[in-house]
Formats: C-alpha cells, structure tokens, sequence
C-alpha cells in the first residue's frame, strides 16, 4: 500500500501543472487584469503606467509570465492579494478554519441522516416510509442549493429568529470564550444543515439499494437458515458489506463539499474559502483566485487517493499493488 501510495502521490505532479497550466490561461483570458491593483490609482500618466507593466512583467510573453508564477508558487509564494494587498496565502489561511469548520459539520450531518434513513429504507423497501425518504431525496437532488439557503435563512432567520443568517460568529465576542464558542456554532448550524441535508439524498439512495441488494445474497438466506436473529443480520453482516461505498465516499467529499460550500457560503455571507473564490473573480484578484483553485484541484486528486486507500482497507477483497 505504501508503494501505490507514493505512485498515485508522484503520479498527482504532471496532472497539478497540467491543471497549472489550464488555471493560469484561463485567468489570463478573462477580462481586465490584476494590473490595476498593483500600481498606483492616482497616477493616470500613461508613462508611468506603460512604465509599470513592464517592470510588473505583464508585457511579457504567456509562457514566460506563467513561468515565473508557477515557479513561486512550487516555493510557497502564492503572490499577493490585490484586493487586500496581503499575501494570497495569508488570506487563504484565514478562511481556511471556518471552511473546514463548515465541512466538517455538514458531514457529520450527512452521514447520520443518511445511515438513519438508508437503513430505514433498506429494511423496509416500498413501505409508505421509504417512500417518503425516496421523495425527499428526489426533491433534495432537484431543488439548488441556493434556493434552498434562502428558504432557511427567511424562515429559521428572518420568522423564527432561531439561527443568525450571516458570519461566522457574534460582533465583540472574545475569542477562546465560551460565548464564543456558542456563537460559531449557531452561526454555522444553518448553512451546514442546508449543506449536509442537500447531501443525504444520494449516499441514503445509495446505502438503501446496498441494503436490499445485499439482503438478498446467499450469506444471508445461510444466516436466517441458522436461525440468526434478523437485528444480527442486518447490524452485522449486511450493514458490514453496504457501508463500505459511503465510507469510500468520504475520499470525495473533501472536496466536493469545499467546493459545494461555494455557493453555500456567499448565500449566508459566511467567510470561508467559498465566498473568497466568488469575491477574488469578481475583483478580478487572481493571485487568490488561481490558489484557491489549485487548492481544490490537489484536494480533488487528494481525495480520489483518500477514497482508493479506504475502499481498500474496509473491503479485505481489494488489494492494492
């Protein structure tokens, strides 16, 4: 494992300047550049700016600019933010806790609502309950993300008043407090419930028909012959087997949450790494916009690997080489 581990994490390097290089063309085929936030805005002599893109390198041929970018970035310079004129990297590194802190809370809520219901549902198929999860998770697979923020924030923020409906943690609140500590809570509660509730549905569909496929199989008309109790059956033989897709999905979600969260987190203004990406396009900041997405590229290579590893150590039946 160790030897497919270190081919799969060698093999993650042409693929990342390959996405480099598709990220970087990208940027520079959008409109307007980055020019106008590294020099002075007072200054409109056409001189002066004449003489700034060229010592800014921005006369330089493509090839030549993507160079130099890629080579500070291999060594940790991610450039600088011309929107808050501060490193890329210090700024990521700030959002980075109050994403990860989303995330990991819409998992944690997407898994246990979609163990909960997927074992429901898969040990009572066609029941008037398995079909009301059924159609709660077509209407979860149709109605966007955004559509359904909305709705929680007009309801559970503006007529309830049961949750905040923008940041990440109350105005004055000392941090390290126990108040504090509450209030990050409540703040992120909403927008993880509309994150991880809108991604129950598959993995409850997909644990389900596990459930009723493996319900079926031989090892299981073998147990009932003998006389196990049904509770024994489905806990410990067939929950066994059809757990192991959700727990391989888990590689997946790293990042498909992180970008998920994207749109998730400009609805409930929360400051994480998702509304960050929507601001830097749209100030044209591309020092953060192309480092945050490198960042979800290698967490979307990351996760594949993660997903591989974990499908081969929950399942003995697969062996890595």
């Amino acid at each position: 494992m160790v030897q497919y581990t270190l081919r799969r994490l060698l093999g993650m390097i042409p693929l990342l300047l390959l996405i480099s290089l598709v990220v970087f063309t990208l940027a520079k085929m959008m409109p307007g550049d980055a020019f106008a936030g590294e020099i002075d805005p007072s200054n409109t002599n056409p001189a002066y700016i004449a003489e700034m893109r060229e010592k800014l390198g921005y006369n330089d041929p493509i090839i030549v600019q993507y160079g130099r970018w890629i080579s500070d970035f291999v060594q940790g310079d991610f450039g600088k933010s011309t929107t808050y004129k501060k490193p890329a990297a210090e700024i990521i590194a700030q959002r980075i806790p109050n994403t990860l802190f989303l995330v990991g809370t819409s998992l944690v809520i997407t898994y246990i609502f979609a163990f909960i219901m997927g074992m429901f549902a898969g040990r009572k198929p066609y029941t008037l309950g398995d079909n009301l999860i059924s159609t709660y998770n077509y209407l979860a697979l149709a109605i966007p993300s955004f559509v359904a923020g909305i709705v929680a924030i007009y309801f559970f923020s503006f007529k309830l008043g049961w949750f905040p409906f923008n940041g990440s943690v109350g105005v004055g609140l000392e941090e390290g407090t126990w108040d504090y500590y509450i209030s990050k809570m409540k703040h992120v509660l909403l927008p993880a419930l509309v994150l991880g509730l809108m991604g129950t549905a598959s993995y409850t569909q997909f644990l389900r028909n596990d459930i009723i496929e493996n319900s079926r199989k031989d090892y299981v008309r073998t147990a009932r012959s003998k006389g196990t109790k049904e509770s024994t059956i489905y806990n410990k033989h067939i929950l066994r087997n059809s757990i192991i897709p959700l727990v391989t999905f888990l590689g997946f979600d790293i990042a498909t949450l992180i970008s998920g969260a994207v749109i998730t987190e400009t609805i409930f203004t929360y400051p994480g790494l998702g509304a960050l990406f929507l601001e830097s396009v749209g100030r044209r900041d591309y020092a953060v916009m192309m480092s945050i997405t490198m960042l979800l590229s290698f967490l979307t290579l990351f996760g594949n690997l993660i997903a591989d590893l974990l499908y081969g150590i929950v399942d003995p039946r697969i062996r890595l080489e």
